[in-house]
């Protein structure tokens, strides 16, 4: 029962939550910026190239063809294109990314410019204090006279 309970608590651990919370908005994100790529920034320069569709882009290896049995053989193609789709959404992903994280370091760097707050003195520091404020004033009221 004992490595049960570690592992509740490693698991129930809020950094280990956020991490799933990351993965799981990584994922949607992906999708969106997946979106954006073959939707809005690949048409425009598949229409620049010639009208091209850059995920139909492939170089056949092997034609298709059918067996004996009348079952067709799908054919063997090298999809270069959908590596190109797949590395423009790689390269928006990490620059958005990017900017994340430098705008996060920006503000940590903000809150580590602002000065520190002066520690209040310990309770023995402050009765020194007193003490010797009090000691101040006898002295002076002792040499007054």
């Amino acid at each position: 029962m004992g490595m049960l309970k570690e592992f509740k608590e490693f698991a129930m651990r809020g950094n280990v939550m956020d991490m799933a919370i990351g993965v799981i908005m990584g994922g949607a994100f992906g999708k969106i910026v997946s979106s954006i790529v073959s939707d809005v920034v690949m048409p425009p320069i598949g229409l620049l190239v010639g009208g091209v569709n850059f995920t139909d882009l492939k170089i056949v290896l092997k034609h298709a063809t059918t067996d004996a049995a009348g079952h067709v053989v799908p054919a063997v193609t090298l999809n270069y294109g959908n590596f190109i789709q797949t590395t423009f959404d790689f390269l928006i992903i990490a620059a958005a990314i990017f900017l994340v994280v430098k705008g996060i370091n920006s503000l940590h760097l903000k809150k580590a410019d602002e000065p520190a707050a002066e520690p209040l003195p310990s309770k023995e520091e402050v009765l020194l204090a007193e003490i010797r404020d009090l000691l101040k004033e006898q002295n002076q009221s002792a040499s007054g006279e």
